[in-house]
């Protein structure tokens, strides 16, 4: 009964509100064999306003809310602003660094308080590098302390107001030793000194900063590499140096 009044309401919907008398039942099947027989009239495509061509607007949707999401399946969404060619070669080269507007007494003061005296560029026809001796010195260089003897190299953070081949000083001794003798100062000694030079400033490896909130579709991943600054000591003052015994062959 349910189906036989609803394919009635069908038909009277059709056919017209202006025949509000009941249908026989051969009416109604008749009827229906022909409407089904013929083929239905696609309606023709609306033509634009405009020659551009539509594209449907883009919907977004929610498929899980933030609470019942477990921690390992969450989506991973990494920022890109402020990481640009972290995962790509860089050059190794440090590009020169601007001028920093300063006197040449600010540029002196800001590096012995750091530790360190510019003395100027190496001469061609020097020879900085002496043999081996028996003598080390603990020097510091702005927050990091470093045991070093004759030819050493070191890497230091990047060093201002310096160039490559330029000669430097290093003031800030903490103590010096040889085979005879200690000296421990109070807590630097005035009179010691470690001469060095600059032969490259360079980069230290990438490390990797990586930073994420749970259930907050949140995570940052950055990269760093710090720029650095590598010394040869050449030659260690302020203690008496044990004199080098020739050995016969």
């Amino acid at each position: 009964m349910a189906s036989r009044r609803c394919l009635l309401r069908l038909l009277s919907s059709r056919l017209g509100p202006q025949r509000s008398q009941p249908l026989a039942p051969v009416s109604i099947a008749t009827r229906t064999l022909a409407s089904l027989s013929k083929p239905l009239a696609h309606p023709a495509p609306r033509a634009l306003a405009s020659p551009r061509l539509y594209y449907p607007s883009r919907c977004h949707f929610a498929t899980r809310s933030s609470g019942d999401e477990e921690d390992g399946d969450e989506e991973e969404h990494y920022d890109d602003e402020g990481s640009e060619g972290e995962w790509g070669e860089e050059d190794e080269a440090v590009a020169a660094k601007k001028p920093s507007g300063k006197t040449e007494e600010e540029k002196i003061a800001e590096a012995a308080e750091i530790g360190y005296k510019v003395v100027g560029p190496l001469g061609a026809d020097e020879k900085p590098f002496k043999p081996y001796e028996p003598v080390f010195a603990v020097v510091q260089i702005g927050s990091h302390q470093f045991k070093v003897s004759n030819g050493d190299s070191i890497f230091t953070e990047r060093l201002k107001f310096c160039d490559v081949n330029d000669k430097l000083i290093l003031n800030r001794v903490l103590m010096l030793g040889s085979q005879s003798q200690t000296v421990i100062g109070r807590p630097i000694l005035p009179e010691a000194s470690v001469h060095a030079v600059v032969e490259e400033h360079a980069l230290d490896a990438k490390v990797i900063i990586f930073k994420k909130k749970r259930r907050k579709n949140y995570r940052r991943t950055k990269g760093h590499r710090q720029e650095l600054t590598k010394l040869r000591i050449t030659n260690i003052e302020g203690i008496d140096k044990p004199e080098t015994v020739a050995v016969a062959a």
